[in-house]
């Protein structure tokens, strides 16, 4: 499988991105998940493919761009659907399945078919979970960093709080993806972005 390299997942951005400034805030988002993943990865001593995280965490949040509407502004009320719209971006581009799966599988710690029906979200049923280390890695590392306006670091304890509002079952799983990963420190990147932290 051919890995797409930082200028080409950079180029596809800027093709799909509706806005500068909403490439700016995707853009961004994504190197800061790309890394947390690299610090995790170093820390745990994790053998996954480097490459594949990379490119996995700069694309994860392509999706995005499709829910900014006309008028520049981003429509939150279908998030939830980035990642599937991420994935049949990815599709359409020709990206093997491997490297379309972190667009639909990275969203909050999983998405089931039972959690779908259960909330009535606008997903095309499925079960939309990580299932390699890689993958396990980029949901997770995703975690740390939000898009809010301003953006902001995340604490493990904070996502954890926020975690348990979708299910009894979502904060054991985040849990098991912390045992196996570590929390990230965030103080240098807390300095180098300038973003705060909750």
């Amino acid at each position: 499988m051919e890995i797409p390299g930082t200028d080409e997942i950079r180029a596809l951005h800027q093709r799909y991105a509706p806005t500068a400034q909403a490439f700016e805030v995707v853009w961004t988002h994504c190197v800061i998940v790309s890394e947390i993943a690299e610090r995790l990865a170093d820390g745990a001593g994790l053998a996954v493919d480097a490459d594949l995280v990379r490119a996995g965490c700069l694309l994860h949040d392509l999706g995005v761009y499709r829910l900014y509407g006309p008028s520049g502004r981003i429509d939150l009320t279908g998030y939830v659907r980035h990642g599937v719209l991420g994935h049949a971006i990815l599709r359409d581009e020709g990206f093997p399945e491997e490297i379309c799966r972190f667009c639909s599988c990275h969203t909050g710690v999983g998405l089931t078919r039972g959690d779908i029906a259960r909330q009535g979200l606008p997903v095309p049923p499925g079960d939309y979970v990580a299932v390699t280390e890689e993958e396990r890695l980029v949901m997770y590392a995703d975690k740390f960093h939000s898009k809010t306006e301003p953006p902001t670091f995340v604490s493990a304890r904070t996502y954890a709080g926020r975690v348990q509002r979708y299910g009894a079952d979502k904060l054991p799983l985040f849990d098991s993806m912390r045992e196996s990963f570590g929390e990230p420190d965030l103080g240098p990147l807390l300095e180098k972005y300038g973003h705060g932290l909750v």
